[in-house]
């Protein structure tokens, strides 16, 4: 790892359980005709997330993540390393109980309807007859699909974004305590991102550890408690968004009119362009609106001059030479 590494100790509440931890995880492959090349997917990967936490892993396609997923849930082994899932070994089967999974291609049985689907979900838990006949209304209320006609039609006939909910709900059935969801919002449109955000904040809500990957930054920028940043299967950032962005009180203010002079004692570094000005602001925001008030001037933008997510995400893969905009 380089020296661009930026893995602040998380800040805890006294009350902080450690639902996901992992040490020095690592999964390689063989491959090739002789079987003689290694292709290393997962890189001494060490994290803790807490109870409660909605935590979203970034990375580009091939990064990693749905193998850490995998890993993390049992269904490929650690190369090296160890892990825990609320405080049990990886792989433990009475803890899969309290785990719910949504995969970023999941396998629908097409011929079942959703409500057929959603009951043969509820039977792999064991879930009994009449607690099934309370949850299933209110899973598919949660998704969005209780007043739908889609929950009597079979699966073959639900669109991406119909899949994606009744994918939720499945992951939901047992009512677990953590949750694991590899690119919820992939494929949707933006009703359904939308749709799928307010599903993950009233999960949130209720106290429950949310970890998802995803490559739609804008969604984990307005859910996430913390993220962390994958790439070539190892971690090279991780943070809440203050910690890895900054936790700055500069504004970037555009706008038009006023005396330049005046505006200059507010924004020292004001520049034109035509008869626009912008630069930074180095005061008292209210303080400035007020002033451009009293002067006629009019205000056209004003923003946090903070890069965004994915700014600050590029940047970290041109430090690492796995991007590069050429």
């Amino acid at each position: 790892m380089d020296s661009a590494l930026d893995l602040p100790t998380p800040i805890k509440k006294p009350d902080s359980i450690p639902v996901v931890e992992t040490s020095q995880l690592g999964k390689s492959y063989r491959t090739g005709f002789w079987m003689n090349q290694k292709i290393e997917s997962l890189k001494n990967f060490t994290l803790t997330v807490y109870q409660g936490e909605t935590f979203g892993l970034l990375g580009q396609n091939g990064a990693g993540k749905t193998t850490l997923l995998k890993t993390l849930l049992g269904i490929v082994r650690p190369t090296s390393g160890w892990g825990l899932l609320l405080g049990q070994p990886l792989g433990d089967r009475a803890i899969k109980q309290q785990v719910g999974y949504l995969p970023e291609n999941p396998y629908f049985y097409d011929y079942l309807t959703g409500w057929e689907f959603l009951q043969f979900a509820a039977g792999l838990f064991q879930i009994p007859k009449e607690v099934q006949r309370q949850r299933i209304p209110q899973l598919l209320d949660l998704v969005g699909l209780a007043h739908s006609a889609a929950i009597k039609k079979q699966l073959r006939q639900y669109s991406k974004g119909m899949l994606q909910r009744i994918g939720m709900a499945q992951a939901l059935i047992n009512d677990p305590e953590l949750v694991f969801l590899d690119e919820p919002m992939s494929g949707l449109d933006p009703m359904g991102r939308y749709q799928m955000r307010e599903i993950i904040l009233s999960l949130k809500s209720q106290n429950k550890t949310i970890f998802f990957n995803s490559h739609v930054l804008s969604d984990v920028e307005q859910i996430c408690d913390r993220v962390a940043i994958l790439a070539q299967g190892e971690l090279i950032s991780i943070g809440n968004l203050n910690e890895l962005l900054g936790n700055t009180e500069t504004y970037h203010v555009r706008g038009k009119g006023g005396h330049l002079n005046v505006l200059k004692k507010w924004v020292p570094d004001l520049e034109l362009e035509g008869e626009i000005w912008y630069g930074h602001l180095d005061a008292n925001p209210q303080d400035f609106l007020a002033t451009i008030k009293v002067m006629g001037a009019q205000l056209i933008g004003m923003n946090l001059a903070r890069p965004s997510l994915e700014e600050f995400f590029i940047q970290k893969l041109h430090q690492r030479g796995i991007y590069s905009s050429s």
